[in-house]
């Protein structure tokens, strides 16, 4: 039986983006934080997200040279999406070797890293919510860390699937921005597991679902 945990950036007055869907504020040259948070990748056994996210990240990590291309690359893929399937074989390959071409000296490479063809091999999981994620926590082995974007993440948290939440609180304040828990049906109490602050003054607080 796996845990489901929901790691996500927030704010200290708890958005998880801006209203317009932006989180590059969430970026900062905390390089322990970074560090932490590669680390924390690699405790997944599976990465799950939404199909807009998973669309975007498709288009990234396999050519990135970025810390987080390894676990994001090598560890297995699961998309939530009604509309199956989510891409055609390969396309989302064509384009992250067509996006690297023009981001060679950044973070992207113009070949493929390893376990980059993963997000070809991605799960693509098209039922009820509730019932496909019971079918995922049900295998063997370490967690499933979800990533997000908004809607997915709050559905989870709604329906109560997240046994643990993995939050970086980044030092900023965005007064307006989407909030992570508003579709909560009623208060629900966590308990702190770990806490862990950086030298970028980010803190990694970790919670469990009582």
């Amino acid at each position: 039986m796996r845990d489901l945990i929901l790691k996500m950036s927030i704010s200290i007055d708890g958005f998880v983006s801006d209203l317009d869907g932006r989180n590059t504020w969430m970026f900062g040259a905390d390089r322990e934080a970074r560090a932490w948070s590669v680390e924390y990748l690699w405790n997944a056994s599976l990465h799950i997200m939404g199909s807009r996210t998973f669309h975007d990240m498709a288009a990234f990590w396999p050519t990135s040279t970025s810390q987080f291309a390894p676990p994001m690359n090598e560890i297995p893929k699961a998309v939530f999406s009604r509309q199956e399937p989510v891409i055609p074989k390969k396309v989302n390959i064509s384009v992250a070797l067509d996006r690297a071409h023009g981001e060679v000296g950044t973070t992207q490479s113009v070949e493929l890293q390893p376990g980059g063809r993963s997000w070809e091999e991605a799960h693509v999981a098209s039922g009820d919510l509730a019932e496909e994620i019971a079918k995922l926590k049900a295998q063997e082995g370490k967690p499933i860390i979800a990533h997000g974007g908004v809607r997915f993440a709050r559905s989870l948290v709604a329906q109560g699937l997240v046994d643990q939440f993995a939050l970086l609180v980044v030092p900023m304040a965005l007064g307006k921005g989407l909030p992570l828990f508003s579709e909560l049906a009623a208060p629900t109490p966590l308990k702190l597991i770990s806490s862990k602050a950086f030298p970028g003054s980010a803190v990694a607080q970790i919670y469990r679902a009582t």
